[in-house]
């Protein structure tokens, strides 16, 4: 089993490649306004730096926000673009859920994401596993902290 993850949800393009014990391979890179450039090359790294061809690939998962609008559309129509071509399935992951999962935390916090325009996506979790409220988004100052921690990119909480 070879599963593809990639998100553009946020000012980051990232791509991995798991075997189902283990990632890999992975790339990040960080400009908000080249998502439509760097999604392919990034995933072509990846499968290059793993040894594997994409015809290996099994599944697809692409983030599914929240994030801006043009990033989204690029990994989501790749995610479906992919899928269909190879001919396996392709899921979808709230991007705020993965940025939680990743960060092991067993106790309540939040994860928030610049929305642009002055605004934060964000939702709040009582572990990495489960999530309790949203997605939002809010004003910085309008996101209920109330002393937990924040995790998350260009958040500005």
């Amino acid at each position: 089993m070879l599963v593809l993850a990639f998100d553009t949800a946020t000012p980051a393009v990232t791509a991995a490649l798991h075997d189902g014990e283990r990632v890999l391979a992975e790339s990040t890179t960080i400009d908000a306004r080249r998502h439509g450039e760097l999604l392919v090359p990034t995933i072509e790294s990846v499968l290059s730096e793993a040894g594997a061809r994409l015809r290996e690939v099994s599944a697809v998962v692409a983030g599914s926000g929240p994030g801006p609008y043009t990033g989204l559309r690029v990994g989501l129509m790749t995610a479906q673009g992919l899928s269909t071509t190879l001919g396996v399935p392709a899921y979808g992951i709230c991007t705020l859920d993965a940025v939680a999962y990743a960060s092991g935390l067993g106790e309540p916090f939040l994860v928030a994401t610049d929305a642009r325009r002055k605004e934060v996506f964000w939702a709040r979790y009582t572990d990495c596993r489960t999530r309790a409220e949203g997605p939002l988004v809010d004003r910085p100052a309008d996101v209920p902290v109330q002393g937990l921690p924040v995790v998350g990119a260009g958040a500005g909480l």
